[in-house]
């Protein structure tokens, strides 16, 4: 057995034991290993094919610690993968900090308050140098706690509680407004809503702009055409369909965000294919293919990328500002934190 298969068996090897197969000092091979130009050619052969042998990687974020530098990571931590939004969300971040030297590592919530602590509470032990998060809800003491040990945190998608930070939201409010006044443009006054969580804050700024486009129109909202809760494409089919099916049901239905809409769309081509009547269809967040639905289709769209960018420029912003994470001594006074909003714009899909 030869010792880079030992070392896949046991874990990985550390600098020493490059050290004891190279017959020098872990001092010397950690010099080689920094391309020390004083060590001799010959030492410096047996270190780099020791390392070799072993598979040796070095650690990249003690070795930044040590010589006073960040890890160079920035955590970004979001609430739900499978949707696409957030992909696009991790490019833009991504095309930001990468030019800055800086890489990404994202995690993944599924909305449980309890899991986003845990992940927080990683990434501050690890010591990434920032972090940009979309918070599963309105209890952000967990973040809070970082920037109080001096990691700068961005929030994406929903403002910052009970302490201060740079946030990007987008206009879920105008957005769905806009969206719900369409529809009542066309005729609808019996519009369903299909959500988000109640704690997801844009589920809630967007049923609030659907509830003032109804109000404007001398309507009110009614609870039971509300249905909020659906993370899913297949719950939103459910609740869509519970909503079709029933007695006086709605004519038009309103989403707050794409996986809403797509379940909606199932449901409303499953009613067709029944002979059912038509239902008018709208929604927040555009996203690919909506085009070849076959169905009508108004979509609240926005550059989901430059919100990841925007973010991204909010946190180098800071990083560039101190002298390092985690350290007191600034270059200048930090400037107070800032808001961005992504402003929205409506799509329309024909047949």
């Amino acid at each position: 057995m030869d010792g880079t298969e030992q070392y896949r068996k046991g874990g990985q090897p550390t600098l020493r034991d490059v050290a004891e197969r190279a017959g020098v000092s872990a001092m010397t091979a950690s010099r080689v290993l920094r391309d020390d130009p004083q060590v001799l050619p010959a030492t410096r052969e047996r270190v780099r094919a020791a390392a070799t042998a072993l598979g040796y990687r070095p650690n990249e974020v003690a070795r930044s610690l040590r010589l006073g530098r960040g890890s160079g990571l920035v955590g970004l931590v979001v609430t739900n993968l499978a949707n696409p939004f957030y992909s696009r969300l991790a490019l833009g971040v991504d095309s930001v900090v990468v030019k800055d030297g800086l890489k990404t590592v994202i995690g993944n919530t599924g909305q449980d308050l309890d899991a986003e602590r845990d992940l927080v509470a990683d990434l501050v032990a690890r010591r990434v140098d920032g972090i940009i998060a979309v918070p599963a809800g309105a209890d952000q003491r967990h973040l809070a706690a970082a920037v109080a040990e001096g990691v700068p945190v961005v929030l994406a998608s929903r403002p910052p509680e009970g302490f201060a930070a740079d946030c990007v939201l987008v206009d879920d409010f105008g957005g769905a407004r806009a969206a719900t006044a369409r529809l009542v443009e066309r005729g609808h006054r019996r519009i369903g809503f299909l959500g988000s969580p109640p704690a997801v804050y844009t589920g809630t700024e967007r049923l609030r702009g659907h509830a003032a486009a109804l109000a404007a129109a001398g309507l009110a909202v009614d609870d039971r055409l509300v249905r909020q809760g659906q993370t899913a494409p297949d719950e939103a089919a459910r609740a869509a369909a519970g909503l079709l099916a029933l007695r006086d049901p709605p004519t038009a239905l309103f989403c707050s965000n794409n996986r809403n809409t797509i379940g909606a769309f199932r449901a409303i081509r499953a009613l067709r294919a029944r002979g059912g009547a038509d239902i008018a269809l709208a929604g927040f967040d555009d996203f690919e293919l909506a085009d070849a639905l076959g169905l009508p289709l108004t979509l609240v769209a926005y550059d989901s990328d430059e919100l990841g960018r925007a973010a991204a420029r909010l946190l180098t912003a800071r990083l560039n500002t101190a002298t390092g994470p985690g350290t007191a001594t600034r270059r200048s006074p930090m400037p107070p934190p800032r808001q961005i909003v992504v402003p929205t714009s409506l799509v329309e899909y024909g047949e």
